[in-house]
């Protein structure tokens, strides 16, 4: 019989007796003196971190992301796809927008599709959600938009008048509105939903030709999704539904995959392009720039503890590799900054040594002159210099040139985008609508007067109809009707 190790207190001292407080005789008060009730009592009291602000509702899982085809390394210098049959390991985390830890998986919401990539370049992090565009075109507007979708400061909860009122003020969110309220609103599971980078992001090759890129991972199961009852009553009964299922599988061996397409527009086309190609609240219809598959995503590995590796998963848009860089995307600008800035908040400055972090794929690892820090786990650079440039064979620069310089003219502070030719806030909200069956119709429109249907306010009703009626005009009838149906 093997025999059991032995329980420690946090400096490796053995624990003689973890059933008993020490005491001042049988029937006495506790003493300050017993150690390991004390070290034992604060360490839980500090065994939770801060909650991510979004997306704090999650599943993760391990997998790979492997190359099926060369037409990738004619766009792109990026060695994830420099071959054919190419494997790199990867990590994927799923998760919900508006939720705080504990609230249900199957709630309508956009669902985040965040892709740690292990390349030996470093981490590549695709931060990505289950659609293809976002509400917001500006960064400078995310804050307000989340306040109008997180619980309210008065009434802690959710309020349908907050919601309703900042969408009435934003019409760019009129596609992104009809999007999650309609069927892919609510997936039936993670195996059963796209994914999508969904910003513009630049591809350089080696020639250094520049190209524009969206990622869109289809799912290889097909969609599927929960209607509003089924998202409520399973939800219920397991608030963790989702996870649960995703779990599940891999440990059946049903491993989820994805094939990986992306849409690629030549740099020179960006400027004469019907609609801004830099826009998130706008997709680029497939019949401009069609759907060419480049790989396969595999999930087959469930994390061995869900702290250490999911909750301390930390994605950073700004994490690129060469051969992929940043667009002038304003909504993509301002996530450089904050995710990075909000896994600094919540794990500490050496969040990106924890393993589920690191740069596994790079030999030997990350190689800089960080120092010290909360949570510094390893030998701190021991006795080599901590700083750049040194005479003692540091790390060094590459001095490889800058591949995303683009020209700029203007006057630089606060400006409005520059609108393309097609540029309006509705045509492509009009657009999805059309394209639904009428089944699919009907279950918007319900789905949508029911939240509308709560707001007090007379003007934010009207101002809210308003963007679906420009839309589609019958659009905007049906929902007007059914909104007036509700309040009588």
């Amino acid at each position: 019989m093997t025999k059991r190790p032995t329980l420690t207190t946090e400096a490796g001292a053995p624990v003689d007796d973890n059933q008993h407080a020490q005491t001042a005789g049988p029937n006495g008060p506790v003493l300050a003196q017993d150690h390991h009730l004390f070290e034992k009592l604060a360490r839980f009291n500090r065994e939770r971190i801060p909650e991510r602000v979004v997306h704090a509702v999650g599943s993760g899982a391990y997998g790979y992301l492997e190359t099926t085809h060369p037409e990738a390394s004619q766009w792109t210098k990026m060695k994830v796809f420099a071959s054919v049959g190419k494997r790199t390991p990867v990590f994927l985390r799923f998760s919900t927008v508006a939720g705080s830890r504990g609230a249900a998986d199957t709630a309508r919401d956009p669902r985040g599709f965040a892709l740690k990539v292990y390349s030996e370049d470093g981490n590549w992090d695709l931060v990505g959600n289950n659609t293809p565009i976002f509400f917001l075109r500006d960064g400078i507007k995310f804050p307000d938009f989340i306040h109008s979708q997180k619980y309210d400061p008065f009434t802690n909860r959710q309020e349908p008048d907050n919601i309703w009122d900042f969408f009435s003020h934003s019409p760019e969110a009129t596609h992104m509105f009809t999007w999650l309220h309609g069927d892919r609103g609510i997936p039936a599971s993670y195996r059963h939903m796209d994914g999508f980078g969904s910003h513009t992001y630049c591809w350089v090759n080696a020639a250094g030709e520049r190209y524009w890129v969206k990622f869109h991972f289809k799912t290889d199961l097909g969609i599927r999704f929960l209607t509003n009852e089924e998202g409520q009553r399973l939800g219920g009964a397991d608030p963790a539904h989702l996870q649960k299922d995703l779990y599940t599988a891999i440990g059946h061996g049903d491993h989820p995959s994805w094939t990986l397409k992306v849409q690629v527009m030549p740099e020179k086309d960006a400027a004469g392009y019907r609609y801004n190609p830099f826009d998130v609240t706008k997709v680029w219809p497939y019949r401009d720039y069609p759907l060419q598959t480049i790989g396969k995503l595999v999930l087959d590995r469930a994390p061995d503890n869900f702290f250490g590796e999911v909750e301390q998963a930390a994605f950073d848009p700004s994490n690129f590799v060469p051969g992929i860089g940043p667009s002038p995307d304003r909504m993509l600008q301002a996530r450089l900054f904050a995710y990075g800035d909000a896994h600094r908040y919540r794990l500490g400055i050496n969040h990106t040594r924890l393993p589920v972090n690191s740069a596994k794929g790079v030999p030997g690892g990350a190689s800089n002159y960080g120092r010290d820090g909360t949570m510094r786990f390893d030998d701190n650079g021991a006795r080599a210099k901590n700083y750049e440039p040194n005479s003692y064979d540091g790390p060094a620069q590459t001095s490889a040139p800058y591949d995303f310089g683009l020209p700029m003219s203007g006057t630089a502070g606060p400006s409005a985008r520059v609108l393309h030719r097609e540029d309006d806030d509705f045509v492509q909200a009009g657009a999805l609508y059309r394209v639904m069956s009428e089944d699919a119709r009907t279950r918007l429109i319900e789905t949508l007067a029911g939240g509308l249907s709560q707001v007090s306010r007379t003007d934010v009703i009207e101002r809210s109809i308003a963007h679906f009626h420009n839309a589609d005009a019958e659009y905007g009838k049906r929902l007007a009707e059914a909104v007036a149906a509700r309040r009588r």
